[in-house]
């Protein structure tokens, strides 16, 4: 049992590559105002392979880690025990570190899209699409279980992706359906669109959005906005970005961690806002 206590407290987020995260400035930003001067939020570039050297190492002054890929899962079976909701998706996120050392992972992107839509008013819908497959998309599977009444269809480029999201689908209880890229355009016309793939690669799509279009949820945030985001804006249809997403799980995370709430979301959207712009510039 760990029993040494210490004033600092420190935690990070991990993953590889991890230059471009933005999770330093977010939670910087949150300990400011809280008045937690003793904390510091760092970032470490950790391959799969130097994880379990990695956590080793954690002296008593680590309260928790933010996890990026590729170690959502690969973190897993070096912990003390794991979330519901995470467990969903087997995919963990966010590891809280306890004073005698217990490490316990939990998944705030489930809960932090589901904060996302909520604050644009998107809280039930009768259908949507997921384009894109992975780790992402399985978290908006989970999300869409419970404001999802009808079927979902995903958009994938092959036959194991289509697999892969049919499984979640049965374990999510979500009645799922796959298409394939090739006919992408037909998802634009969900009530709510949630994009998960990489930069650049919905780019083909931002002269199919409809006139009328749902709701879109494009988890990028860098670059911003992407293609499909301006043209669904042009078309007067609501947008959900990265930022929003990327916010809404570091407040859970930081709230997690510190044990303090509520975390000051509208200074930590501003910190995002400031270093995007600052980075663009």
């Amino acid at each position: 049992m760990r029993t040494t206590r210490t004033t600092e407290r420190r935690a990070a987020v991990l993953g590889s590559p991890i230059a471009h995260s933005l999770s330093p400035v977010l939670h910087r930003a949150a300990y400011a105002e809280l008045g937690l001067t003793h904390w510091s939020y760092d970032r470490f570039d950790v391959a799969e392979a130097q994880l379990p050297a990695f956590l080793t190492g954690l002296d008593p002054s680590w309260a928790g880690l933010s996890l990026t890929m590729p170690l959502k899962r690969a973190v897993i079976p070096l912990l003390d025990g794991i979330s519901g909701t995470a467990a969903s998706v087997e995919a963990v996120n966010t590891v809280v570190i306890d004073g005698d050392g217990r490490r316990t992972g939990d998944n705030t992107d489930i809960p932090g899209m589901l904060a996302a839509l909520r604050e644009r008013g998107v809280t039930a819908v009768e259908s949507a699409a997921v384009l894109g497959a992975g780790a992402t998309a399985s978290s908006a599977l989970a999300a869409l279980s419970r404001i999802c009444t009808g079927p979902v269809t995903a958009y994938v480029r092959s036959r194991a992706r289509a697999t892969e999201m049919r499984g979640w689908g049965e374990q999510l209880g979500v009645d799922i359906r796959t298409a394939d890229w090739s006919e992408a355009a037909d998802a634009l016309g969900a009530p709510l669109v949630i994009a998960t793939t990489p930069a650049g690669a919905t780019d083909e799509l931002a002269d199919r959005v409809p006139e009328r279009p749902g709701t879109l949820f494009d988890v990028l945030y860098d670059p911003w906005p992407t293609a499909l985001a301006a043209a669904w804006s042009t078309r007067g249809g609501p947008v959900v970005g990265g930022l929003d997403l990327l916010v809404h799980q570091a407040v859970l995370q930081v709230e997690l961690m510190t044990g303090r709430a509520p975390a000051p979301l509208a200074v930590m959207r501003m910190a995002g806002e400031q270093a995007l712009g600052a980075h663009r510039g």
